[in-house]
């Protein structure tokens, strides 16, 4: 994949910085474990679906701040008492981190069959939320007054 340079572009903008950031990063290999799904589960909800077969809820967690998500998995020791032949199901450390937009809120997590779930909700503030104008005809404009 091409490296594209945002250099120039910091000299004549200001405050595109972690715009210019995500840029960079997405540009990066990601690492491919544990594999994940994101879903849209309605018009303003979303779902993270992740594979972490073998971690228990106390081996997980889950952090939003600041815009990003983070899930991170830690594995506890194994006992020095078992013998693996052949080990098929990965047990590594991981940290997974997803860029949220603004308005973007972890709604809750959930653990069921291997699978983490990580439900999100966007909510806009009544102040950016789509309002519908009256439009009047005549070109007239009735103020209504409370004082009388």
């Amino acid at each position: 994949m091409r490296h594209f340079d945002f250099t120039p572009l910091h000299r004549s903008t200001i405050g595109f910085d972690r715009l210019f950031s995500m840029l960079d990063a997405a540009g990066n290999e990601a690492p491919s474990y544990p594999p994940y799904n994101i879903e849209r589960t309605g018009e303003n909800s979303y779902r993270i679906t992740m594979a972490v077969a073998g971690f228990s809820d106390a081996e997980l967690s889950v952090e939003a701040k600041e815009h990003v998500l983070t899930i991170k998995g830690e594995k506890a020791e194994e006992s020095a008492d078992r013998e693996i032949l052949y080990r098929g199901i990965a047990s590594r450390t991981f940290e997974r981190r997803f860029q949220i937009a603004e308005y973007v809120r972890v709604d809750g997590a959930s653990l069921e069959n291997g699978l983490l779930h990580v439900d999100l909700v966007r909510e806009l503030p009544e102040a950016m939320k789509p309002r519908k104008i009256e439009i009047t005809s005549g070109g007239t404009k009735q103020i209504e007054s409370t004082a009388h």
